[in-house]
């Protein structure tokens, strides 16, 4: 008999076996349907025996000290700020939007202080702020918004920013330094020898057991299993009573190349030409010295394994429904981005995680009100 039945290995999964196993001794058996484990920053190494990351590139940052040091007791760590250039107008300009960029794209010197009246004499406000191209065209401008945001959303939601909720494009700065980095988090890191290692580091316990390429639908009812917490896609584990849930998905075309560098940082995104939204080189990532170079390219597709949650009023409205069916289920705790259709950072999965181990030890049900959303 295991204390818990943990569905899926991937970050949210991961921390809660460890913390069970470890500080409550309780017996866990974790399943994932993938052939390992690690979920969606699973990483391996190619052929050329160069590091991966099999789902795209994976970028650990926080403000969270807790976290960080947390995830400090299954890894070392690699200081990393993440630089991303778009190719715009066949010039290749830092996104975030910043001082460099202005400058750049339209040919100018602007200072700092000229290139916020600069925003200032181009932004469109809306009287009210509900959707993505609201954001974007009331803080630069409309051509500003066409050249790096428009195109680009289009590919990866296959909707128009009017039509998709404003936390999409909120989540981008814009900056009128010459700030480059893509995050200004305090803690900009990568795992020294990769998310797969630190994953085997907190999965390491006799009190736990994985099994992969193993469903939920398959084990539920062979294992016996007092609790279990779930991480998968919610609609899935009502076996869609109300439809399913839209997701956006993705195709990842792994390419390696007989030469040392390919491009000047990690990731390229193209807004405006190509039919993939950007091209990851992993070496600025990992740091690794190799004579080749390994490459990702992203295709955004409709179908596929769900990894983003569309933010659509009309889809948060479904989720509600499910997640009243999940507040009313008993011993079962739904934790992680599928689970509670919320685009969640690797960092704030963790910290629903473990927010949701205190409540576990504070004795509370998984039924309590709010229970699902609890540290995001």
């Amino acid at each position: 008999m295991f204390d818990w039945l943990i569905v899926g290995a991937g970050f949210a999964g991961s921390t809660l076996a460890e913390r069970l196993a470890k500080v409550r001794g309780d017996r866990v058996l974790v399943i994932d349907k993938r052939p390992h484990i690690g979920g969606n920053a699973y990483d391996r190494h190619d052929e050329a025996g160069l590091l991966i990351h099999q789902y795209g590139p994976h970028i650990f940052h926080t403000n969270s000290q807790a976290i960080f040091d947390h995830l400090s007791q299954f890894t070392q760590w690699r200081f990393y700020e993440h630089r991303v250039l778009a190719m715009v107008d066949g010039q290749l300009l830092p996104i975030p939007i910043n001082l460099d960029t202005v400058n750049g794209l339209y040919g100018l010197s602007l200072t700092e202080d000229q290139v916020e009246d600069f925003f200032a004499s181009r932004a469109e406000p809306a009287a009210e702020v509900r959707t993505s191209e609201d954001v974007v065209v009331g803080r630069v401008g409309r051509d500003l918004y066409e050249k790096f945001f428009r195109g680009y959303t289009r590919k990866q939601w296959g909707l128009d920013p009017s039509q998709l909720d404003k936390s999409v494009t909120a989540r981008v700065p814009v900056r009128t330094n010459r700030d480059d980095r893509y995050f200004g988090d305090t803690f900009q890191f990568m795992p020294l020898h990769g998310y797969t290692r630190m994953f085997e580091r907190m999965l390491d316990h006799p009190n736990i057991k994985v099994m992969t390429q193993t469903s939920y639908q398959e084990i539920r009812d062979l294992v016996p299993h007092r609790r279990v917490i779930y991480t998968g896609p919610v609609d899935e584990f009502f076996d869609f009573r109300f439809g399913k849930l839209p997701y956006r998905s993705l195709e990842f075309k792994h390419v390696t190349l007989d030469q040392e560098w390919f491009q000047k940082v990690a990731v390229v995104n193209y807004p405006q030409t190509e039919d993939y939204t950007r091209v990851t080189e992993y070496k600025h990532l990992t740091g690794q010295s190799h004579p080749k170079t390994s490459l990702t390219y992203e295709y955004p597709r409709a179908s596929g394994d769900p990894y983003y949650p569309i933010p659509m009023p009309k889809n948060a409205e479904l989720y509600k429904q499910y997640e009243a069916l999940a507040r009313a289920t008993p011993d079962v705790w739904f934790v992680g981005r599928l689970a509670t259709y919320r685009y969640y950072n690797m960092d704030q999965v963790v910290g629903q995680a473990l927010a949701t181990f205190q409540r576990i030890q504070a004795g509370e049900p998984a039924t309590r009100e709010g229970a699902m959303a609890a540290g995001g």
